[in-house]
């Protein structure tokens, strides 16, 4: 079609298009609205804005405020928060981005519990990505002092999973 016949019926071919972004982006003009019979196109320059993306797992990053907050009303000072004991040992990380799972299967018991005794090579959980399952194994003997995520809970990559006392 032409730049004529999109007149006459109504539409905006997408050169048309192309092109009044690219005048906008080339000028001042913040806005601009044009219609063609029963046809509106309306492009609004504005400030980059923060794009939130939808998955099946949720994100970890925390999203930063867009607008000012109101002032928050004057309260008595809260109390210091209690600090969480240092677990020392060796950390079992996750390889990837995914979802960590403690058992093969829903029904089944998970591959390892807080105090059990490990090996080099015992499987310790899975991580899936993807629709992949990705078993992790332990990469030291010793004992499992501390379950760090639960079931299903989305994982980070090199998030700590799994503390193991190694034995001597």
């Amino acid at each position: 079609m032409t730049h004529e016949q999109h007149s006459s019926t109504g539409t905006f071919a997408i050169d048309e298009v192309r092109e009044l972004l690219k005048l906008i982006n080339e000028s001042d003009i913040s806005e601009l609205s044009i219609e063609r019979g029963d046809a509106r196109l309306h492009i609004k320059r504005g400030q980059p804005q923060q794009v939130m993306i939808h998955s099946h797992m949720p994100q970890m990053n925390t999203m930063t405020q867009m607008a000012p907050a109101a002032a928050a009303p004057v309260s008595a000072p809260a109390t210091a928060p209690v600090a969480e004991p240092v677990i020392s040992g060796h950390q079992i990380t996750s390889p990837m981005v995914g979802t960590f799972y403690a058992t093969p299967n829903p029904k089944d018991p998970p591959f390892v519990s807080e105090g059990d005794m490990v090996k080099v090579g015992d499987r310790l959980c899975i991580v899936e990505a993807m629709k992949m399952m990705n078993e992790i194994e332990s990469d030291v003997a010793g004992k499992v002092v501390k379950i760090l995520v639960k079931g299903g809970q989305p994982v980070e990559y090199g998030q700590a999973l799994i503390i193991i006392e190694p034995s001597a």
